[in-house]
């Protein structure tokens, strides 16, 4: 029986379970956006600005939710310098049991009928041929703009925990983690890295506030100075024993010092102590960007799969 209506915390909770049923029976279906973790940020970051606008549908089978939507209308995202970012097109999140594969269909027809009107976005896991054929029989095709050299596909990458480095940081730079740093330490590590940023304190309060975020597990690296110079939020799947990066950034001021690979170091050790056997990270994939994708590479990770994005005009 479908379900359709605005998205809250309990719907979260449900879509982030099969998300982790999924991971354990085919995390190569997992896109970037489905995964425990991202849907935990996405939503506590974007709720205060943008939940009232968002959409839901649950599918459910025997009590059990076994397909689900999460629709983004066009937006206007305001920054943090008072710029704004116009988003002119209906995103969709979505994730589908592979046993009941079939409800993609379902899926599809529900997002064209809601965001009728306007372009619409999917980014479907490239290796779900199923899922990819539906989406084709509906009118969906691959997006050039988000493949080509600097485009916006995301890659997943991955790596096991057995043997990880010891970080090593400059002199006078120290870890910390938000717990100990306090909220506007969170915020303004974020915000730097990520300028021009739409997050605020209000957007913290929201991650801060989804029950799979642990403040233990939110890195920091702190300047001699004071200044959150790089972070790294991990997300811990005990279902999985794995955990996930979301976001990482390093401060502008402050890179090339290896800020950002021994946040990533000290971020994996802190997981495995937590329980976690594997670490996975997204990041853009295409060409124009070699930053992350070297980054990650440098501490073990590998691609494991990648998205395929889909455009469908209005």
């Amino acid at each position: 029986m479908p379900h359709h209506e605005e998205l809250t915390a309990a719907d979260l909770g449900l879509m982030q379970a099969m998300a982790q049923r999924v991971t354990a029976l085919r995390p190569d279906l997992v896109n970037s956006d489905a995964s425990y973790g991202e849907l935990a940020w996405n939503w506590g970051r974007g709720r205060s600005a943008r939940g009232s606008t968002w959409t839901r549908r649950l599918w459910f089978s025997g009590g059990e939710l076994v397909a689900w939507g999460w629709l983004q209308p066009p937006h206007t995202a305001r920054r943090g310098d008072g710029s704004v970012k116009d988003v002119t097109y209906a995103y969709l999140v979505y994730q589908v049991h592979p046993e009941h594969a079939g409800l993609v269909d379902e899926v599809i027809d529900w997002y064209d009928t809601t965001a009728e009107g306007a372009d619409r976005t999917v980014v479907p896991s490239a290796v779900d041929t199923y899922g990819l054929e539906r989406w084709a029989a509906h009118g969906y095709d691959t997006d050039p703009a988000a493949l080509g050299d600097t485009g916006s596909w995301t890659q997943l990458n991955q790596r096991d925990l057995t043997d990880v480095e010891e970080p090593s940081l400059p002199d006078g730079f120290r870890f910390r983690t938000a717990d100990e740093a306090g909220p506007e330490a969170a915020v303004q590590a974020h915000v730097a890295a990520w300028a021009p940023s739409s997050y605020t304190a209000e957007s913290y309060e929201g991650v801060r506030g989804t029950a799979a975020y642990r403040g233990d597990l939110h890195v920091l690296v702190e300047a001699p100075d004071g200044t959150m110079a790089a972070s790294a939020l991990v997300w811990l799947d005990t279902v999985n024993r794995s955990a996930q990066f979301e976001p990482v950034g390093t401060h502008p001021a402050y890179r090339r010092r290896g800020l950002g690979r021994a946040v990533l170091l000290h971020g994996m050790r802190l997981a495995r102590q937590a329980g976690a056997e594997q670490m996975t990270v997204a990041c853009l994939g295409a060409p124009g960007h070699p930053a992350a994708v070297g980054l990650y590479y440098s501490v073990g990770f590998r691609r494991f799969t990648r998205d395929a994005p889909l455009l469908k005009r209005a």
